[in-house]
């Protein structure tokens, strides 16, 4: 009897230890999927690499409106953010002065660009995942998310650049060219998606 009970109490211990194991590697996996799924929903809308025009769907309309006052220029070798027909931009100026125009969400996970360091190679630098984005270009310069989590999740997603925008000053503003019908046809063609998505597009259900 006693070698019976030994035997069942044995086998309670090893069931309720196998089911707390199992327990705690369902969190687990629990766990890395719902950061699986963050991150990803942080993904750029299209791996295609971004233009100035920002693949735009609709009539262009380039044209330069202000983003910023001269007097709130960063200082050499940094950056700051304005806005310019509904954009976010980062006017970044290099150690020699020269002032630049760019996107100011840093892919993949769209951090601010400008909070980034301004570098004397020509480019500027992710605050966060290190990237490094070429001022004149935006295209990506050396390794891609090579810093702290982007070593994680950087391989989640293709390189791609920021896009850039030719700037100039006029009086006491500096302006930026940009597309100012992009945030308009940008939400009609939300929309527009959304209604076909339910059949309505044209105002007739499938």
């Amino acid at each position: 009897k006693d070698s019976e009970l030994h035997f069942l109490i044995s086998h309670c211990i090893k069931s309720t230890i196998s089911e707390v194991f199992l327990s705690i590697d369902k969190m687990k996996l629990a766990v890395f999927a719902t950061l699986v799924a963050g991150t990803a929903a942080f993904a750029p809308a299209s791996q295609i690499k971004r233009s100035t025009a920002l693949n735009a769907v609709g009539k262009q309309k380039l044209q330069y409106v202000p983003c910023i006052s001269t007097d709130d220029l960063p200082a050499p070798g940094s950056a700051t953010s304005g806005v310019a027909g509904g954009l976010a931009i980062c006017i970044a100026v290099d150690p020699a002065g020269k002032v630049y125009a760019l996107g100011d969400k840093c892919p993949p996970v769209n951090q601010p660009l400008s909070f980034g360091n301004v570098n004397d190679d020509g480019t500027i630098q992710d605050p966060v995942l290190g990237t490094k984005f070429s001022l004149k270009t935006g295209e990506v310069v050396g390794n891609w998310c090579p810093a702290g989590i982007g070593k994680l999740i950087g391989g989640l997603f293709d390189p791609v650049g920021v896009p850039v925008y030719p700037v100039k000053a006029k009086g006491k503003t500096v302006e930026v060219q940009v597309d100012v019908n992009y945030k308009a046809n940008f939400e009609a063609n939300y929309w527009s998606g959304l209604l076909d998505a339910q059949g309505k597009a044209n105002g007739k259900y499938y």
